[in-house]
């Protein structure tokens, strides 16, 4: 069966979960690419440089194909599984969980640690929200100025966004069709005389 739409977080979100001292502060963000996921996570050790672990998960792609899970020094397993859990637990994919740790002098242990960073990540996300988004191909297309109202009846017609544009000489926009159109639009584009498919 073929997803035409995947689950992602609405908005951001943040917690702040404390254990026998250590305080673990819960980040989750929407995310559409690893570039966006490290600045991020760079933006999160300026706000946090006295931070003993930033630990994280993400998960990347419609079908969740990019994925990263660090412990960022604590016990393997003890802290990235568990963020990378409360993600895969909700479904959702286009989402970074970042979980911020305080050293409060305790030693938790691995059970320990395992449920603070699960529960920093789960309050965290609990802040966001979840909503649909349509899985969407991406094309390239080139066309003269008065072509603009044909190809915004397309554009509206299969349900389309522009990602992009550029008018220059000639229109080029980045047209975003979501993927239950895909085969229809496609034909359409090509089949508009004077439009040309880069």
């Amino acid at each position: 069966m073929v997803n035409y739409t995947y689950f992602t977080i609405a908005k951001e979100g943040v917690s702040d979960f404390r254990d026998r001292g250590s305080k673990f502060f819960g980040y989750a963000y929407p995310i559409v690419s690893v570039d966006e996921a490290k600045t991020r996570l760079q933006g999160l050790k300026k706000m946090h440089p006295k931070a003993t672990h930033h630990c994280f998960a993400w998960r990347i792609g419609a079908e969740g194909e990019t994925v990263r899970v660090n412990d960022d020094g604590e016990p393997s397993g003890s802290a990235g599984k568990p963020i990378e859990g409360q993600i895969l637990s909700r479904k959702l994919t286009n989402v970074m969980v970042v979980v911020v740790r305080y050293f409060g002098g305790s030693l938790l242990g691995v059970p320990g640690l395992i449920q603070a960073y699960k529960t920093a990540a789960a309050e965290a996300l609990d802040q966001c929200g979840v909503i649909e988004k349509n899985i969407e191909y991406a094309i390239r297309v080139q066309f003269d100025y008065t072509m603009m109202n044909d190809v915004q009846m397309l554009i509206r017609q299969y349900h389309c966004r522009i990602g992009g544009q550029d008018m220059g000489l000639y229109c080029t926009f980045e047209v975003l069709i979501p993927l239950e159109h895909k085969d229809k639009a496609l034909r359409a584009f090509r089949d508009l005389k004077g439009l040309e498919m880069l």
